[in-house]
C-alpha cells in the first residue's frame, strides 16, 4: 500500500518504488504491454512536475531512460512548434529545430520553446511536430506570484520580533537589536527539516563570532522542542536552521539581529521545509519593514 511503502527513514516511497519495479522490468519481453503503462502512472505521481524526494527522482530518471533506450530508440529530428491556438490562427509561437541550435543537434535529447503570457483565458495551446520520432511533451508554467497569507501543508509557521535596545518606542531604528522567535508546528515526522527566515539587506545576525558581535546579547536565545538541531547558518541574507529530526509537534529557534540599513525593505516569505518530503512545507509572508535612522 502507499502508507506501506513509505519508508521515509530509509528514503523508501512509492515513488522510488515505482520506478525500480520499471527499470527491473523495462527489458523483460512479457512485460512489453505493460511498460508504457506503468511509465504513464509514474510520472502521473509527480507533483509539481517532481516526485516526492531526492532519492525518487533519481530512481525516475534513470527508469525513464531505461524505458526510452528500449521503446523510444527512434533518432528525433525535423521541427516541433508550439503556440496559442486564437480563432484558428496560431499567435505568440515558437520553433524548436532538432538539428541545430540550444539542446538540439544530430544526438539531441530535449529541446525548450519558451512562450510569453500573453493569451485570453479559452485559449489553447496547440502543439505539433513534423520530422521523425516522437518526442514527449512537458509542460510548465511560471509566474511571480507575491504570497499574500500564510500557507501551511505539513507545517504552520509563526514570528515574532521583540526588542533588546530600541531606540524608539513602536519603530524599527537603525542600530536597533531585535529577537526573532520562529515558532514551528509539525504534523508529522521528518528528517531534514530546514527554517528558512530571511532579514533585511544590510541587517546583521549576532553570534556567527566575528568582530562586533555581541555576547552578551545572544546568550539569551532560547530552543524549545524536540526537534535535533543539527547546524545553524547565519548569513547576510538570512537565518537558516538544519534539523537532522523533527518529530510531530512543536518547536522553536530564536536568533538575535542588528539593523544597520535605514531604508523600506520587502522580504520574501519565511519558509519550512522537509528537505526530502519537499511537498510537506510553511510559508509565512514578511510585512514590508521600514527601518528609520
Amino acid at each position: 500500500t502507499e502508507e506501506g511503502d513509505y519508508w521515509w527513514w530509509l528514503m523508501v516511497s512509492g515513488d522510488s518504488n515505482a520506478a525500480k519495479l520499471i527499470a527491473t522490468v523495462a527489458d523483460l519481453p512479457g512485460w512489453k504491454e505493460d511498460v508504457p503503462r506503468l511509465v504513464i502512472g509514474m510520472v502521473a505521481r509527480q507533483q509539481r512536475g517532481v516526485w516526492g524526494t531526492t532519492t525518487a527522482n533519481l530512481w525516475g530518471q534513470l527508469a525513464l531512460k531505461r524505458f526510452s533506450a528500449r521503446f523510444e530508440n527512434e533518432q528525433i529530428s525535423g521541427q516541433t512548434s508550439a503556440g496559442f491556438d486564437e480563432g484558428g490562427v496560431l499567435k505568440n509561437g515558437a520553433i524548436h529545430d532538432w538539428a541545430k541550435g540550444g539542446t538540439g543537434g544530430a544526438n539531441a535529447t530535449s529541446g525548450k520553446l519558451d512562450l510569453p503570457y500573453a493569451f485570453a483565458r479559452d485559449t489553447n495551446l496547440r502543439v505539433t511536430h513534423e520530422g521523425s520520432g516522437k518526442p514527449w511533451l512537458t509542460i510548465q508554467s511560471l509566474a511571480a506570484v507575491v504570497q499574500k497569507a500564510p500557507f501551511a501543508a505539513g507545517y504552520s509557521v509563526t514570528k515574532t520580533w521583540t526588542p533588546i535596545e530600541q531606540k524608539t518606542k513602536g519603530a524599527y531604528t537603525r542600530g536597533d537589536l531585535w529577537r526573532v522567535k520562529v515558532e514551528v508546528s509539525a504534523q508529522a515526522d521528518y528528517t531534514w527539516v530546514v527554517v528558512n527566515d530571511p532579514i533585511p539587506a544590510g541587517a546583521t545576525i549576532l553570534g556567527s563570532g566575528l568582530q562586533r558581535d555581541s555576547a552578551l546579547a545572544t546568550e539569551n536565545e532560547r530552543k524549545t522542542g524536540n526537534a535535533w538541531l543539527a547546524f545553524e547558518e547565519r548569513s547576510f541574507e538570512a537565518f537558516r536552521a538544519y534539523y537532522e529530526y523533527a518529530p510531530k509537534g512543536k518547536f522553536s529557534t530564536e536568533y538575535t539581529i542588528r539593523l544597520n540599513q535605514d531604508g523600506s525593505f520587502s522580504l520574501p516569505p519565511t519558509r519550512v521545509e522537509a528537505m526530502y518530503a519537499p511537498e510537506q512545507f510553511g510559508v509565512l509572508p514578511n510585512p514590508k519593514i521600514e527601518i528609520v535612522k
